[in-house]
């Protein structure tokens, strides 16, 4: 069976069982038969009817026979399963095709075709194929949906085999399976500047040397392919070797986005419960600064970064923009809540670094927890939180100006510390939060804040 992949399509034949087998895939119609054959051949034994044991013979061998035809041609049906796409947003359809070919000399009989999924994508599909010809298929195809994110298996593919007089049903299982990803949902944003960028190199990008220092001051030592007129002559006869000087380059804006993961901080569960908001949110955000030119990673309350440990622990420089979205969006499709307590294994991963866009989703924070998240801006960027609140996820939805500016300590702990921060009420958007966010950051800079909340 094929495992929809791109490496082209391959069968799965499976191993072969045994007579017993084949005998267990009597039906209650071929077991009566069976039944009534061996009662037949016993009572015309008894009474010596010869007529009647011919009955008995033939009421007896008959299920036998459509068993053994059965058997013997079950393992000359390949299937083959294929996925579009293979990831797909919360709450939007998949589409499954699958693909049976006859690969024997004979037609098939009466097939019904079952795909085994998971109860979260829907009901099990079934379908009946009539008849195959010598070297046919059939092509079906069944959707699957899913409001929660997730990765859900997809098979093995099944065969029911029955002859025409519906005597005996074998049922053949392959052995591979798909598996379906399913992603949180990403909202479109607007292209706001909430710091952490930088002008001079494109829209959201900057300039830098390779190392600290003046280019004249701080040469490097000449390599292979490098211009001769870039040697630096005062620098060759100090050192004695060969020197060249540096140039710039261009390095990319970064951006971090810090998930609370943490259990105790969010209430509910389900498509509409805040921590799964901040997931999409956390999506959201990490496909827009992809999509403009970031560098991003992401990073959780419990210290784990994506895409992990590397040169500089960003995506998006030395890969892909849809590789990078693709490796965080599939790693949001799975992550659940933590045991976590508190935020300061995130704190110790981020006050390393100081440059760049912070933007965080923050469950319900205590007084302790607030004045951790506080310590995690950083003065060499923007920082913008967004703080949800189970208690007013419990309440209807409000009106989102109007609740936004209910000024709770827990934000005014985070303005004070310079991060650009809102509230999150059941019912709000993320693009009006941004925009939000946006319109409060260049109200404080006005007012003569910091530019950079």
């Amino acid at each position: 069976m094929d495992a929809g992949g791109t490496d082209g399509p391959r069968d799965d034949r499976g191993e072969g069982g045994g007579v017993r087998t084949a005998l267990t895939g009597l039906t209650t119609r071929g077991r009566s038969f069976l039944a009534a054959g061996i009662a037949a051949a016993a009572c015309a034994y008894v009474l010596g009817q010869s007529d009647l044991l011919r009955v008995g013979l033939l009421l007896g061998v008959l299920p036998l026979a459509c068993a053994t035809v059965l058997y013997r041609t079950r393992y000359r049906v390949a299937g083959s399963r294929r996925l579009s796409p293979e990831r797909v947003p919360a709450g939007s359809e998949a589409r499954v095709h699958l693909r049976v070919d006859n690969v024997s000399r004979m037609p098939t009989g009466l097939l019904m075709l079952q795909d085994r999924v998971p109860y979260v994508l829907g009901p099990r599909p079934r379908f009946v194929l009539d008849r195959v010809e010598p070297g046919g298929r059939r092509e079906v195809s069944y959707r699957v949906r899913s409001d929660l994110r997730g990765r859900y298996p997809l098979g093995p593919l099944q065969l029911r085999l029955t002859d025409p007089f519906g005597l005996c049903e074998l049922t053949r299982s392959f052995s591979t399976h798909d598996t379906l990803t399913v992603i949180p949902r990403v909202e479109a944003l607007p292209p706001v500047r909430l710091g952490g960028e930088a002008k001079g190199y494109g829209e959201g990008r900057q300039r830098s040397l390779a190392l600290a220092g003046d280019d004249d001051v701080i040469p490097r030592g000449y390599r292979h392919g490098d211009d001769l007129r870039r040697v630096h002559w005062r620098s060759t006869a100090r050192y004695g070797e060969l020197m060249v000087r540096r140039e710039e380059q261009p390095q990319r804006a970064r951006c971090t986005v810090l998930l609370d993961t943490r259990g105790l901080a969010y209430e509910g569960a389900g498509p509409d419960s805040p921590f799964e908001w901040a997931v999409s949110g956390a999506a959201s955000v990490l496909v827009h600064m992809l999509e403009r030119g970031f560098s991003v990673r992401l990073v959780t309350d419990t210290g784990d970064s994506v895409p992990g440990e590397g040169t500089d622990g960003f995506a998006g420089s030395g890969q892909g923009t849809a590789d990078a979205a693709g490796l965080m969006l599939d790693t949001l499709a799975v992550i659940d809540h933590s045991d976590g307590t508190d935020l300061s294994p995130a704190y110790e991963v981020l006050r390393g670094g100081g440059e760049g866009l912070l933007v965080a989703f923050f469950g319900d924070l205590d007084e302790e927890q607030a004045a951790v998240a506080a310590r995690m801006r950083q003065r060499g960027g923007g920082a913008v939180a967004f703080v949800l609140d189970g208690g007013d996820w419990a309440r209807e939805p409000a009106d989102v100006p109007g609740a936004l500016d209910r000024g709770g300590d827990r934000l005014r702990m985070l303005r004070e510390a310079g991060w650009t921060a809102v509230g999150v009420p059941h019912g709000a958007t993320l693009e009006e939060l941004w925009r939000l966010a946006d319109r409060e950051r260049t109200a404080l800079a006005a007012a003569g804040g910091e530019g950079t909340r």
